[in-house]
């Protein structure tokens, strides 16, 4: 009987003991599947930070590919070392233009005067929606240009802005059309006719036209041209057989259109003159002694 009740009492205690690990064994499964289901299999991550940093990764991604997909225009000018970069974005919108002809006026936008820095590089040239970037006759395009592609590309894909202060801004991009109330009737038709026909045809070409004056006593306009048309051998042309002629059409109180030069620019064609004429000298053939003798 006793053998019995301890065959018994071990029964249990093994059914009991054996039930507990059938427990124990589900309530692991249980466990490992709902930690499988957040875990990346493989990575051991969980799955809201695996989905965290997915997203970071992904903004990141897009932002490097914005920035290596951004897509700069390039068109040419009447100018053989003149260009015109599209960057499909606003430059100065309708703030005007801005010119920068050396480093010292290139300071006031940190664009300008890194364009400036590169080797061949002459004038920077702000307008609405491009950028007009001249250089010199002796360093060719295939090299200067994807400088100028890679500066353009991390100055906007930056958000940079253009100008170092609001005041350097409006200085750059002086509205010299603007009609004013102390105005003469004539003067304001030539501003109007400066802006609306003349302007926007020579901003296709990547420069741009600032009035500079009238003289109501010989009914000369004065005018300046900027970007692409300073210094291009068309712009005579253009002056002349185009904004000259069309501006004595519609007002005849204007005679002649002439082309204002800085004191910098009148220094540079004063010293190409000089040199000209000097090279025009050297090349003069001389006559030699027999030539001389034979003529006498």
């Amino acid at each position: 009987m006793a053998s019995s009740l301890s065959l018994q009492m071990l029964a249990k205690q093994a059914f009991r003991t054996t039930r507990n690990r059938v427990q124990a064994i589900q309530a692991v499964r249980t466990l490992s599947t709902s930690v499988s289901a957040q875990m990346t299999p493989g990575l051991g991550q969980p799955f809201k930070a695996r989905t965290l940093k997915r997203r970071l990764d992904a903004g990141v991604t897009l932002h490097a590919i914005a920035k290596r997909t951004m897509f700069i225009q390039t068109e040419t000018t009447p100018n053989d070392d003149s260009l015109k970069f599209i960057p499909g974005t606003s430059v100065m919108g309708d703030e005007g233009t801005a010119e920068f002809l050396d480093t010292r006026s290139a300071l006031a936008s940190p664009l300008a005067i890194r364009l400036m820095g590169i080797e061949g590089v002459s004038t920077v040239f702000y307008g609405p929606d491009f950028i007009t970037v001249s250089k010199d006759s002796e360093n060719p395009w295939s090299i200067v240009k994807p400088e100028i592609y890679s500066i353009l590309m991390e100055h906007f894909s930056s958000g940079q802005a253009l100008f170092r202060s609001a005041e350097d801004r409006a200085q750059a991009g002086p509205q010299d059309t603007r009609i004013l109330d102390t105005d003469s009737e004539t003067v304001a038709m030539i501003k109007e006719l400066l802006e609306t026909r003349v302007r926007p045809a020579i901003m296709e070409d990547g420069g741009d036209i600032e009035y500079r004056g009238f003289d109501e006593d010989d009914g000369i306009v004065r005018v300046k041209l900027k970007g692409s048309c300073r210094g291009c051998e068309s712009s005579s042309v253009t002056l002349k057989t185009g904004i000259e002629r069309m501006l004595m059409h519609y007002i005849p109180e204007v005679k002649a259109v002439e082309q204002v030069l800085d004191a910098e620019e009148e220094i540079a064609l004063s010293e190409f003159s000089k040199l000209e004429e000097k090279l025009s000298k050297k090349a003069e053939p001389k006559d030699s002694s027999m030539a001389q003798f034979m003529s006498v």
